[in-house]
C-alpha cells in the first residue's frame, strides 16, 4: 500500500524474510511475502526485531492477493509514465477487487485504446523480471527526490509522514511506498485493466480532479478469466442500468445523489418496508416517528457535531441568515475558518444523519422501569448525509435514505440474548431474498472514536460474548467500529459471488451515557441502559440495489411490482381481461392489463422485459373456461390453462416472503398438465 504516517524503529541488525528463509534454505520460488504475529511483510523488508517464527505466504494464497495488486499497480504507473511523459501520480493502493492508480496527464484524458497500449506496456515490463527493491530514506533525501522527479501530489503526502520511509523501485522506476510488493515483476502474471473514472486528490472536490484507472490482477490467468466473466455479468445486473430499463428509479441533476422512485419502484421500496415492519409486530418492536430537523444542541451532545461535522447538513431560517450576516458585518472574521465558524453559530439546526439521537431524547422524556426493558423502538424516518460526489453511485451511495433503523434499550445482562435474538431475524431475512449464509464480523474501537477505553472494553466484550452465546464462527475487523461502538456486521455473497455488507448491531455505552439516561431497577435505583444500534436491510435505497442485482431484476412473487400482467390476443376480449383484472386486485393482488393494440407477441415481450413473474395469455378458450393461461418466468415457459380460482390459489401461495407463510402454502398451488394454451 502507499506510503502511510506510521512509526518503526530503524532498520539495521534486522533480518528481512528473504535473509531469514536463505538461511534455513526455505526459500521457495513462489513465496511473495511472509506473515509474523499476522502482520505481512514482504521479502524485501527488514522483519521484527528477534523474529524466529515465520509463515510463508505463497502467490496462490489469499494473502497474497493485495500484494499482486498493488504490484501490478506500480507497474501500471511504470507503463503510464512511460507511455504519456509528463504525467503526475497520486495514489495506487490494492481494493478488494483488484487496484487502482490516480493521475495528472495535462492536455488529454485516458481511453479505452489508451488503456490496451498500457496493457501491451505493462507486459513488456513484467516479461523483464526486474525485481523489486527496498530503500529507506531520510525525509530530506525523499524531499529532495520527489523534487527531482517532479511529483507534486508525492510531495504534498510526504510532508504528512513520520517514522521510518521507504521507496521500492523496479527496473528505473521509483515511488515513495511502504510496501508490501512481490519478489519481481514476474510474479504478476494475470491482470486487466478495467475502465477509467474521475477521484479528487484526497477525494475532496476542493482539490484537482486526477484520473483513476481501475484495473484487476490475480496470481493465475484462470482465475483473471473467472473475475472478468463475473465482471460482464454484474455489467448485465447493474442496478442502475436494470432499475432505468425496469422503470424502478430515476436521478436528476437537481437533487445529485438522490434517488426517485417510479410507482413501479415505489412499489418495492414500500413492499420491502411492510415486509420488515411484519416481522417487527413478531419481534416485539414498535414503530416510532421523530423528526427530521433538531436543535444542534442534540449533535453536540451526541457527538455527530464534533464527529460527523463534514458528513451533515446543517439548516438555517431567514432570521438565522440575517443574525449570521449581521454578525459577520459587526466583527469581520479574520480567515475563513473564523467565518465559518461564526456561520456554524447561527446555523443553529441540523437534518439528522442518524435516529439514534432522537431516540435517546424518547428513552429520556419518561420515567424508565427495567420492567419496560428490552425496549426496541424502530424508525423509518428519512436520514440526509453528505456524501462527495466521487463516492455517490446509484442506490448504493447516496444523500437521503431511510433504514430498517431499530434500537434497543436493554439491561447489560440482556445483551447476549438480544443479540442472538437479532441474528436469528437477520437469518430469517436473508433466506427470504435467497442470499447464502452470512459471515460475520466484529467491528472493534476505531482511532476517532468517543468515550473512555473502559466503556469500550464493556461494550466490546458484550459483542463478542453475545455472538459466542449463539454459537456462529465470527473473525474481528480491527479499528472499523462506528465512533460511537463496536458492532457486529453481516457480510453476504450474491448470486454472482460479490460480497456486500448489510446488516450490522452495535453496543453503545456512550450515548446512554452522554444523554443521562437511566431506568429504575429492581433496587428502586437509577442504573444505565444499553443502546443496541441495529439493522437489517441497512440502507433500503441499499438493499434494493444489492437486491435487483442479486436477483437480477427477477423479482419474487411477493416482492414484484407487478405479480400477473394480462395480454389479450384481440381487442374482442379485453373486457374479461379488465373483469379479471379488477377481480384479482379486489383480492389484494398486483396486476395490469395490456389492452393496446399491439400484436400479442410485442405485449407478451413487454411483459417479459418488465420481469413479470406470470404472464396471463386470454383468447376466446380463456374467456369460455373463465381462465387464464399462463406463462411463468422463473419456469421460462407456458404452463398451461389455469381456472380463475386456480390462479388465486397459485398467487395465494406466493404472495408472502417464503418465512411468513403457513407451511401448507408450499403445496397449496394446484397441479396441472402443462395443457391448455391460449388460442
Amino acid at each position: 500500500m502507499e506510503q502511510q504516517q506510521h512509526s518503526a524503529s530503524p532498520a539495521a541488525g534486522r533480518r528481512t524474510a528473504r535473509e531469514l528463509l536463505e538461511e534455513r534454505g526455505e526459500l521457495e520460488k513462489n513465496i511473495v511475502a511472509v506473515k509474523v504475529d499476522g502482520e505481512l511483510y514482504d521479502l524485501h523488508t527488514p522483519l521484527p526485531e528477534g523474529t524466529t517464527e515465520v509463515k510463508p505466504v505463497r502467490a496462490h494464497e489469499p494473502d497474497a492477493l493485495p500484494i499482486i495488486r498493488h504490484s501490478t499497480a506500480h507497474v501500471m504507473a511504470d507503463a503510464v509514465q512511460k507511455l504519456f511523459p509528463g504525467t503526475k501520480v497520486a495514489f495506487g493502493p490494492a481494493t478488494a477487487n483488484g487496484f487502482y492508480y490516480d493521475y495528472d496527464r495535462p492536455g488529454g484524458t485516458f481511453g479505452e485504446d489508451d488503456l490496451r497500449a498500457i496493457e501491451e506496456k505493462m507486459a513488456e515490463i513484467i516479461a523483464e523480471d526486474s525485481p523489486f527493491r527496498r530503500e529507506v530514506m531520510t525525509k530530506d533525501e525523499l524531499r529532495a527526490l520527489l523534487k527531482d522527479l517532479d511529483e507534486p501530489f508525492k510531495l504534498e503526502h510526504l510532508e504528512r509522514l513520520e517514522g521510518e520511509l521507504s521507496v521500492y523501485r523496479h527496473g528505473d522506476w521509483v515511488d515513495l511506498c511502504e510496501g508490501p510488493h512481490v519478489p519481481s515483476t514476474g510474479f504478476l502474471k494475470a491482470f486487466k485493466l478495467t475502465h477509467v473514472a474521475g477521484a479528487y486528490w484526497r477525494g475532496d472536490e476542493r482539490n484537482p480532479m486526477l484520473q483513476r484507472i481501475y484495473g484487476t490482477a490475480f496470481a493465475k490467468p484462470k482465475l483473471l478469466k473467472r473475475h472478468l466473466k463475473q465482471l460482464e455479468e454484474a455489467k448485465k445486473r447493474d442496478h442502475r442500468k436494470l432499475g432505468k430499463e425496469l422503470e424502478l428509479i430515476q436521478f436528476h441533476p437537481l437533487a445529485p445523489a438522490s434517488p426517485f422512485f417510479t410507482p413501479r419502484g415505489a412499489r418495492v421500496y414500500n413492499l420491502l418496508v411492510d415486509y420488515i415492519r411484519e416481522l417487527y409486530d413478531l419481534h416485539g418492536y414498535e414503530e416510532v416517528i421523530t423528526p427530521q430537523i433538531f436543535d444542534n444542541e442534540l449533535f453536540e451532545t451526541s457527538g455527530h457535531l464534533p464527529a460527523y461535522y463534514e458528513n451533515m447538513y446543517l439548516a438555517a431560517s431567514k432570521e438565522h441568515l440575517e443574525r449570521a450576516s449581521k454578525a459577520i458585518v459587526d466583527e469581520p472574521p479574520e480567515d475563513a475558518h473564523a467565518c465559518e465558524h461564526t456561520l456554524q453559530e447561527h446555523f443553529r439546526f441540523g437534518v439528522k444523519p442518524m435516529n439514534c439521537p432522537s431516540h435517546c431524547l424518547m428513552f429520556g422524556m419518561t420515567r424508565r422501569s427495567y420492567r419496560e426493558l428490552p425496549m426496541r423502538i424502530a424508525d423509518f424516518g428519512r436520514l440526509h448525509r453528505f456524501e462527495r460526489s466521487g463516492v455517490v453511485q446509484g442506490l448504493t451511495r447516496v444523500r437521503t435514505f431511510a433504514q430498517d433503523d431499530a434500537h434497543i434499550f436493554c439491561t447489560q445482562e440482556q445483551v447476549a440474548g438480544e443479540i442472538g435474538d437479532f441474528i436469528d431475524l437477520v437469518q430469517r431475512v436473508y433466506g427470504d431474498f435467497e442470499f447464502a449464509d452470512a459471515r460475520i464480523y466484529i467491528a472493534t474501537r476505531p482511532d476517532k472514536r468517543i468515550g473512555g477505553d473502559e466503556v469500550w472494553d464493556m461494550a466490546e466484550s458484550a459483542l463478542i460474548e453475545g455472538v459466542k452465546a449463539k454459537g456462529v464462527d465470527f473473525e474481528i475487523l480491527d479499528g472499523e467500529g462506528a465512533f460511537y461502538g463496536p458492532k457486529v456486521e453481516f457480510h453476504l455473497e450474491d448470486a454472482i459471488g460479490r460480497s456486500w455488507q448489510l446488516g450490522t448491531i452495535q453496543a453503545d455505552f456512550n450515548l446512554p451515557e452522554r444523554f443521562d439516561l437511566g431506568y429504575i431497577g429492581p433496587d428502586n435505583e437509577m442504573h444505565r441502559p444499553v443502546m443496541l444500534h441495529r439493522a437489517v436491510l441497512g440502507s433500503v435505497e441499499r438493499f434494493m440495489g444489492v437486491l435487483i442485482e442479486h436477483l437480477g431484476g427477477n423479482f419474487p412473487v411477493w416482492l414484484a411490482p407487478e405479480q400477473l400482467t394480462l395480454v389479450t390476443v384481440a381487442s374482442d376480449f379485453d373486457e374479461y381481461a379488465l373483469e379479471v383484472r379488477d377481480e384479482l386486485v379486489r383480492r389484494g393482488f398486483r396486476v395490469s392489463a395490456d389492452t393496446s393494440n399491439e400484436r400479442l407477441g410485442a405485449k407478451i415481450r413487454s411483459a417479459r422485459l418488465m420481469r413479470v413473474p406470470y404472464i396471463g395469455v386470454i383468447g376466446a378458450k380463456e374467456q369460455e373456461g373463465r381462465g387464464l393461461a399462463l406463462r411463468s418466468r422463473d419456469e421460462n415457459k407456458d404452463i398451461g390453462f389455469f381456472p380463475l380460482d386456480e390462479v388465486i390459489a397459485r398467487l395465494e401461495a406466493e404472495r408472502l416472503a417464503p418465512s411468513l407463510r403457513a407451511p401448507a402454502d408450499a403445496k397449496s398451488a394446484p397441479e396441472t398438465d402443462g395443457e391448455g394454451a391460449a388460442d
